[in-house]
Parts: structure tokens; sequence; C-alpha cells
């Protein structure tokens, strides 16, 4: 019998609530290493808090919690429009004490497999709705941590563009197998891109489902149309329809 690999993330039993009103409700949730796992639930049911306890920015008030130092790309781009885009991607570098030149040469390695090569001196401004998706998330992993955190990356984006940057995402992340956890509100970006897909219920959050996505990748248009792709998306939406 193969004994399965340490995960990188380990949340046991985390319970954690605000001015009394209780939020995460025993949550439990193990992630190995190189997986993409989405986190799928209801509007205001604590996905947000969760990811904040993941990456340390709160503390569980029970419950143990295992996670490496993440990095984290929260639903808005954040790029700094006075900062040109290879200095925005550099920042979190930055932040960590790197010399600012060192810091830019290691995210100008990253342009060319971010789709950004060439716009290096540009400011934000310049940049499409999924040119600057692509930079935040570049300043996200550029900054070489374990984990990365996803919270509603594509969110704002129109359908089209969102389809392209789900393509774009399972691609970038098959060639660097970043650990990735993701929080979405669209079942089918979450069985697209996501080796597991864990839902949760209403406020206070529990886990009631978590699904193994074993779909063949690539999963561009030719696998999101097939009937083994429409039956992931049937449990998902039945689970979240449950609570």
């Amino acid at each position: 019998m193969v004994t399965p690999p340490d995960p990188v993330v380990d949340l046991r039993n985390v319970h954690k609530g605000f001015d009394g009103r209780p939020v995460l409700d025993g949550i439990d949730l193990a992630v190995e290493a190189g997986r993409f796992v989405s986190i799928l639930g209801p509007s205001g049911c604590g996905k947000s808090t969760l990811f904040s306890v993941i990456a340390g920015l709160d503390r569980a008030d029970t419950g143990s919690v295992d996670a490496p130092p993440c990095a984290y790309m929260p639903q808005k781009d954040l790029l700094f429009p006075w900062r040109t885009v290879l200095a925005n991607t550099a920042l979190g570098l930055e932040v960590q004490g790197v010399p600012a030149a060192r810091a830019r040469e290691t995210a100008n390695e990253l342009f060319p497999a971010f789709g950004l090569d060439g716009f290096q001196d540009a400011r934000p401004a310049a940049l499409s709705g999924g040119m600057r998706q692509r930079a935040a998330l570049l300043r996200t992993v550029v900054q070489g941590r374990e984990v990365v955190l996803l919270d509603e990356p594509f969110g704002a984006l129109d359908s089209i563009t969102r389809s392209a940057m789900q393509d774009w995402l399972e691609d970038v992340w098959q060639r660097y197998r970043w650990t990735v956890l993701m929080i979405t509100h669209d079942v089918r970006e979450a069985v697209h891109l996501s080796d597991r897909v864990v839902v949760l219920s209403p406020r206070p959050a529990r886990v009631i489902d978590d699904v193994a996505v074993t779909l063949p990748r690539p999963r561009g248009a030719d696998r999101v149309t097939t009937p083994e792709f429409a039956e992931y998306e049937r449990r998902l939406l039945a689970s979240l329809r449950t609570v």
C-alpha cells in the first residue's frame, strides 16, 4: 500500500468567528504539494476568512493550522498606477527585502511565460483586464512561496476574457506546478482548473463535499463540452443546492 504524501496545507477542526458570530465551523482541509484545489461556496460563507487563516493574516479560534508562508492574490489586481508593470510585479520581492534591481530582474524572467513581454515599461492603465490579472499573478508567484492563494482571480472579467484566462492559467500552472488554492463562485471554472473542488456550506462554513476531478488535461473547449465534464458540474451544483 502506497503511503500518501504529507499535505503542505493541513487544517484540522478549524473554528473562527468575529464579534461572537461563527464564520468557520470545524474546517478540515489537507492539500498535497503541486495540487490545484478550488474552494466553492455561496457568497459570504467564509471563503476569504479561510484564506486569511491559511495565510496567517488571522488566527483560528480553535483547531490546528499547518501551512507554509503563502503568496496571496486578492480579488482586485491592486496594481499601483504610478509604477511600471515591471516595477509592480517586483513589488512583493522588494517588500521581502530583495534589492530593487535584482527583484525586477527576477520578475522580468517570467514576462514571456505570462504573455507580458514588451510591456515591462508600460503603466497598468495601458493593459487589458486579462493582462492586468496576469501581471497580478506574476507579482504573486514570483515571490517563490510554496503555496499560492487566489481569491476569485477572474471574477471581474468578461466571459470571453475569463475563458481565455482559465486556459492560460491551466497551461502555466502545468508548467510550474505551484500548490494552488483558488476561491471561485463559478462551478465550470472550478471543474476546468482543479484537481479537487471543496464545497463549503453557508456561514458558518463547513465542508459539505470534496470532489476529485480526474478529467484529462488540458481542459480547453474540447473538454468542457463533454458529458464527463457536465457530470462534475451536475454533482457540484447539486451539493450547492442542498445547503
